[in-house]
């Protein structure tokens, strides 16, 4: 199964565009997870309390586990998050928070060190901006987890940039993106 995470709010989003056509480049049916449509809220006091006990008692059966649960059984994972302020839109961050679950996306060994649980072997995060794209605080969090934390292997950035730079023609630049996604 594929997961898509769309974290993008605009109709006529410019990172929903690029992401739905690498999808159809997989030509296969997905499960598509609107973050802005969820009602996934930052760990407060109660819910992490509440979280911590099921998670030491090793019960998973809670619905606040799903969403992790799908992450961790998803085949292959694409992300897809326009670039604002530097980084991501905060329900990506949200959606993290609520997903990183000890016990079910990832564990740690007798040395402490983080091993992945997920079975996804790829992970595409796809992403668009105005200007110049910096990876460092988006791409480059999002890779450092999906490698260290969730065992995913193989990640891929999808970027189409510059689309608001005047004179450049963002439909060229984008439809430049969709043409070279290419897949191991």
């Amino acid at each position: 199964m594929t997961l898509y995470i769309n974290c993008c709010v605009r109709k006529e989003s410019r990172t929903n565009r690029l992401a739905k056509a690498v999808l159809q480049k997989f030509g296969e049916d997905y499960t598509e997870l609107k973050l802005y449509e969820e009602n996934l809220r930052p760990l407060d006091l109660e819910k992490l309390n509440r979280r911590t006990e099921l998670i030491e008692r090793g019960d998973f059966s809670d619905k606040m586990f799903d969403c992790a649960k799908q992450f961790a059984n998803a085949d292959t994972i694409v992300i897809a998050a326009p670039y604002w302020d530097l980084s991501f839109p905060a329900p990506l961050k949200n959606y993290i928070e609520n997903i990183y679950v000890t016990g079910i996306v990832s564990a740690y060994n007798e040395n402490g060190l983080p091993v992945g649980l997920c079975k996804a072997n790829y992970l595409y995060y796809v992403t668009t901006a105005g200007g110049p794209y910096d990876p460092t605080y988006s791409y480059g969090y999002i890779e450092s987890l999906a490698k260290i934390f969730f065992g995913i292997p193989k990640t891929h950035l999808v970027k189409a940039e510059m689309l608001d730079i005047a004179g450049n023609d963002a439909e060229k630049i984008l439809n430049n993106a969709i043409n070279s996604v290419l897949f191991d």
